[in-house]
């Protein structure tokens, strides 16, 4: 098989022989290589083999800064041109799924955040945590971190700079912008208003 996989398939696919077929496409799949990436892909598409095919596509256009090296490259740009062009159309649109699923990430990350921000401001306004709560309760005496939310001490140092900061109403402080973003956020999304206690919800 090593040695006699490429004629093998090429047979077994003109014979019809399908176990053999079987047995050569997945051999030649396991032993894809820089130098006979193209031989194997020009054969896989030529015998029906779109397993092989696939594997050979995504082989060579991971490695294709060498394979475009190579004779059989040269040979491919000459003689075939079509299946060149179905390379790159493959490495493009293999990188728009990647920049999609990077973007994707990006703004499942953000969202969880988000999420977790709003959770912990009512966390806060509602039950009170280790220097910020509610008007009507004391702060809890605890010195150790809020152990329900990661965000909760830095969101909680938030309130209190938005509390006292001096530029606030003349627009001019980020961090007070950053909360009043949070706050109008909160409010958008909040489904009880009236019984709200978050500031500027109601």
């Amino acid at each position: 098989m090593k040695r006699h996989g490429i004629h093998l398939l090429a047979l077994s696919h003109v014979y019809l022989v399908p176990q053999l077929k079987q047995r050569c496409t997945k051999g030649l799949a396991e032993r894809l290589t820089i130098e006979n990436a193209v031989d194997v892909l020009q054969l896989a598409r030529l015998c029906d083999a779109p397993d092989l095919y696939l594997k050979s596509m995504k082989f060579l256009s991971s490695n294709f800064k060498k394979v475009e090296e190579t004779e059989g490259w040269k040979f491919l740009q000459h003689h075939d041109p079509w299946l060149e062009l179905e390379i790159l159309q493959f490495m493009d649109e293999a990188e728009l799924r990647k920049k999609r699923t990077r973007r994707h990430k990006r703004e499942l990350s953000l969202y969880l955040q988000l999420s977790e921000a709003m959770d912990c401001l009512e966390h806060i306004c509602t039950e009170g945590c280790t220097s910020v709560g509610p008007l009507d309760k004391e702060p809890s005496i605890k010195r150790q971190p809020c152990s329900k939310f990661d965000t909760c001490q830095g969101l909680q140092l938030l309130i209190r700079h938005f509390a006292t900061c001096k530029r606030r109403t003349k627009g001019g402080c980020l961090r007070c912008k950053r909360m009043w973003q949070i706050l109008r956020l909160h409010a958008s999304i909040c489904d009880q208003p009236n019984d709200c206690q978050v500031p500027l919800c109601r």
